[in-house]
């Protein structure tokens, strides 16, 4: 079973909330390292003026000072520096003065003697449960009974820092979590009060019906993020609300167009049954049926046509076709008809090429003659024109006849779309010709057009042309 994606709240909290804790984990290791080094270099002005006091007693003790005056000068120079020890030996090891209590020897013997105390020169040991952070020095030994440089070993006890330091650690820690839970309640209520906008769209969206498709969102309400959202929904809408209305012409159209055969076979049917009649009527009147017959076959026949054509499975054989020999062989077949209602036909222009279905292209050719001489009075003529425009071969077929008013002009190549019903004959077919026209040029890479005048009205094909 495919694993459902996480949901937006859930990750904004998790990226969030990560982010600041990273941030705050952070500035603790921040706030911790500055404070311990606060606490070393205090250790180190401690040393060092521990150092400086010594230095300064020493300078001024006489050569021949008895060793319990020593122990008493020495004692008294770091009077102030209760938690400070010290021990003082020459350069044979052998010790002058160590502060009581202190076990400073062990350090002495492992240290490596420096200049001076700084942060980088000061070491850290434990000692019976201590711990201490301290120096090793070398000075010299003007006044006092030594034959060497001597050496200071100074240190101070830390453990009130270290208890100091954890206490804060812990501290930290507790701050630390609390914080990424108020930041994370933080985060979802923000997060949540963010996505009302996206809440508030989904139950507009979610009220929606198939017989409400009138309605919009508003997008002047929406945040800037959710315009274009809101924005695409609306065409979303207008394109579902025309093919809604389109369908439901259609069934209309299909079902008013179909009972009229079925009303007429019907009817003839009953009259047939109504009396006893010899062969000779009852094979008129299957005759007369067949007709119906064969009407609603096209019918169904053009329907299945368009349905191929919606659903992108018309898929053209591509042959080289000569437009103008095309209607030529049209025009031979529809000759004595047209001879037969008084109407001319007429071909001006050279013979234009494309790549095309044959027989598609002849049944768009024959719908748009069949119903130009259909139009034309007695007396008129029907024109075909050729002509080759940069790479365009553009098809025109005019003849005069009643004019289409504006306001159909844009509408007659929709199914079962009559403009008029000085247009609208009895047996002249569905009113899918040019629907079907249309979905034959579409499929061709190419657009058509129609305009009409009180002279006369014109269907122009533009498909893209190949060399001859």
């Amino acid at each position: 079973m495919k694993r459902r994606p996480a949901s937006l709240a859930v990750r904004l909290i998790v990226s969030i909330g990560a982010v600041i804790t990273v941030v705050l984990l952070a500035f603790g290791l921040i706030v911790e390292r500055s404070l311990n080094n606060h606490f070393i270099q205090q250790d180190v002005d401690e040393i060092n003026a521990v150092v400086q006091a010594l230095q300064g007693t020493l300078a001024t003790l006489p050569a021949d000072i008895a060793p319990k005056d020593l122990s008493w000068q020495l004692a008294n120079a770091v009077s102030g520096h209760h938690n400070a020890q010290f021990r003082i030996s020459d350069d044979k090891g052998v010790e002058i003065y160590a502060t009581p209590g202190s076990s400073l020897e062990r350090f002495t013997q492992v240290a490596r003697p420096v200049d001076s105390a700084t942060v980088d020169t000061v070491g850290t040991w434990q000692d019976h449960g201590q711990t201490y952070r301290g120096a090793v020095l070398r000075m010299a030994s003007d006044g006092l009974p030594a034959s060497g440089p001597l050496t200071i070993t100074v240190a101070t006890g830390i453990n009130f820092h270290l208890h100091y330091l954890d206490s804060f650690r812990n501290y930290l820690r507790i701050i630390t979590v609390a914080a990424c839970l108020i930041a994370i309640l933080a985060t979802w209520f923000a997060v949540h009060q963010g996505h009302a906008p996206i809440r508030r769209i989904s139950r507009e969206i979610s009220r929606i019906r198939s017989d409400q498709l009138h309605v919009r969102l508003q997008p002047d309400a929406a945040p800037s993020e959710l315009v274009e959202l809101a924005t695409s929904f609306n065409e979303m809408l207008e394109r579902l609300e025309g093919a809604f209305r389109r369908l439901s012409d259609f069934s209309g159209d299909i079902a008013h167009e179909l009972r009229t055969p079925i009303t007429n076979l019907k009817t003839q049917t009953e009259v047939a049954l109504s009396q006893s009649r010899n062969a000779q009527q009852y094979r008129e009147v299957l005759y007369s049926n067949l007709e119906e017959y064969e009407r609603m076959a096209k019918m169904v026949s053009d329907m299945l046509f368009l349905a191929q054509a919606d659903n992108n499975l018309l898929k053209p054989e591509l042959v080289k076709i000569g437009l103008k020999t095309e209607m030529r062989v049209l025009f031979d077949y529809f000759g004595a008809w047209a001879e037969e209602r008084g109407v001319g036909l007429k071909m001006v222009g050279s013979e234009v090429y494309i790549l095309g279905d044959r027989l598609m292209m002849r049944r768009a050719l024959s719908n748009l003659i069949s119903n130009a001489i259909r139009y034309t009075p007695a007396g008129g003529s029907v024109t075909a024109s050729f002509c080759l425009e940069s790479s365009t071969a553009r098809v025109s077929i005019g003849n005069p006849g009643p004019p289409i008013d504006p306001e159909h002009i844009n509408h007659i190549f929709e199914r079962f779309y009559r403009p008029d019903a000085s247009r609208h004959r009895s047996g002249e077919g569905a009113g899918l010709g040019l629907a079907i026209v249309r979905s034959i040029v579409e499929a061709h890479g190419g657009t058509i057009s129609a305009h009409s005048t009180p002279q006369a009205t014109t269907f122009q094909m533009a498909v893209p042309a190949t060399k001859c």
